[in-house]
């Protein structure tokens, strides 16, 4: 037993080495694909510059980018469990890296369009693999320290997006600079994709995959974009308001059609059943809601500042940075006193977030001009702290009463929602800005604009504080989960 037990901890250690290096690279990962979020959006005057991208086209470049990673969230979790989370991995890693190239290179708005739309594909690809590595090789303490790494590196590149893109345009110049923003994946890609052949592990494949409901996909991405094209195209009068009723049919189809799937002894898209257990149905409807203002506050200020107040991207990425330094220290504070306080807590940060966004557009109403950056600073820091204290306690309560069995599905639908709420609420804040924009100027136009997050942000906040009154009631010994 004594020559036994050192080389059983020499082989534990080493395996233990080897979870964290996969951490490391799945970590480098998240990071790239949640950069892509906030760091095109210093960008945009600079590709509206290099490209004569019209008004909607910027929106789709980023709006696009939400809906596409959004939509593959929950088959690419599937294609990981059945296919290998491995294989899967390296094989968005590359992905997302060739759609970056793609995106630097772009000749026309068209052309930088449909590689946004790629590299959310390749991210929405990438991130289950992400989350399901990280469960399937870390348990207890470790698991809870991982998933903490991984909600600071959420932090961290809402936090550095903004800096980094105005610094990269800052140096290689207002016309091309914005290219820069995406080659600056490439190297990471291409030296994650190599150590990810060293480290990550063997992948075992079920013997029998299951489906992965195509026509669940087609249902939900066709509702989702007819939902989206009146928003993104308001401005320019290109998509008529029918499609509104067009996307209504078809989600409603989406929703029988999982239903007779899952009747038939099929795996559908969506497990339905999941939206009985009262914490999951409102924390995912909350994060959804929460995700549309949210994600809209820095298109629009980032807009409002390069082009209405004449800031370089650099200085306007220094004034989006007190939210996002906010959110990400908040967010460290959160994860540990999230189970003692529970969905109480997230009350607690959606109300200051709304709190610090009407003192935002209250102070801009001023007029401030060139100082808006400085006398903003101290409400977008509430507001991110208040974001902090939202996003990842969300999470945690949401799927605290999810089977284990259940917990990639319904993670994966959890996700979905956030970046489909990012897809709307972006297209509905960047059309009403450019909409206003057009006949009353900045001042009006940012005020319209922030109205739409202050409205989503309401909104999640009532959904929190209705799931609080009736968890105080009996509980339905019917409803089972």
């Amino acid at each position: 037993m004594n020559h036994i037990e050192p080389a059983a901890k020499t082989t534990e250690r080493r395996e233990s080495a080897r979870r964290w290096r996969v951490l490391a690279i799945c970590l480098v990962a998240g990071f790239m694909t949640l950069l892509d979020v906030s760091i095109v959006n210093v960008a945009l005057p600079s590709i509206q510059q290099g490209l004569d991208a019209p008004a909607a086209a910027l929106s789709w470049v980023v709006s696009g980018y939400a809906l596409t990673f959004g939509l593959v969230l929950v088959p690419a979790g599937r294609l990981g469990d059945d296919r290998g989370r491995s294989r899967m991995f390296l094989l968005a890693l590359g992905a997302f890296t060739v759609a970056s190239a793609l995106a630097g290179f772009a000749m026309t708005p068209l052309w930088l369009v449909i590689a946004r739309l790629l590299q959310g594909v390749a991210g929405g690809l990438l991130n289950p693999q992400v989350l399901g590595l990280m469960q399937q090789l870390f348990h207890g303490r470790e698991r809870g320290k991982a998933f903490g790494l991984f909600g600071a590196v959420v932090g961290i590149s809402t936090a550095i997006g903004p800096l980094l893109g105005g610094l990269i345009i800052q140096l290689a110049g207002q016309e091309h600079g914005w290219r820069w923003v995406f080659f600056v994946n490439l190297p990471i890609g291409v030296a994650a994709v190599l150590y990810g052949l060293k480290v990550l592990p063997r992948d075992s494949v079920r013997e029998q995959s299951r489906s992965l409901d195509l026509v669940g996909v087609l249902l939900l991405g066709g509702g989702l974009l007819c939902l989206l094209l009146p928003l993104v195209e308001q401005q320019g009068g290109g998509a008529p308001w029918i499609l509104l009723i067009v996307a209504a049919v078809l989600l409603v189809l989406f929703v029988a059609w999982e239903h007779w799937y899952r009747v038939r002894g099929h795996s559908p898209l969506v497990n339905l059943r999941l939206l009985k257990i009262r914490s999951y149905s409102f924390g995912a409807t909350l994060g959804l809601l929460y995700f549309a203002g949210f994600t809209s506050i820095f298109f629009v200020l980032a807009v409002y500042f390069q082009r209405g107040l004449g800031y370089s991207a650099l200085q306007a990425g220094l004034a989006l940075t007190p939210f996002a330094v906010g959110s990400a220290v908040a967010s460290a504070l959160g994860g540990r006193i999230v189970y003692r306080m529970g969905r109480r807590l997230v009350i607690i940060g959606l109300a200051a977030a709304l709190l610090g966004l009407l003192a935002t557009d209250l102070l801009l109403a001023t007029h401030p001009g060139e100082v808006a950056g400085l006398v903003t600073a101290l409400p977008l820091l509430v507001a991110g702290t208040g974001s902090g204290l939202v996003i990842s306690p969300n999470q945690t309560v949401t799927l605290s009463e999810i089977d284990a069995a259940h917990g990639g599905t319904a993670a994966g639908v959890q996700q979905t929602g956030q970046r489909i709420g990012s897809a709307v609420g972006t297209a509905a804040a960047s059309g009403l800005f450019f909409g206003t924009l057009m006949t009353s100027g900045f001042d009006a136009a940012i005020s319209d604009g922030l109205i739409v997050s202050v409205g989503f942000v309401t909104a999640a906040l009532v959904v929190a504080l209705a799931e609080v009154f009736l968890a105080r009631r009996p509980a339905d010994p019917s409803a089972g989960g």
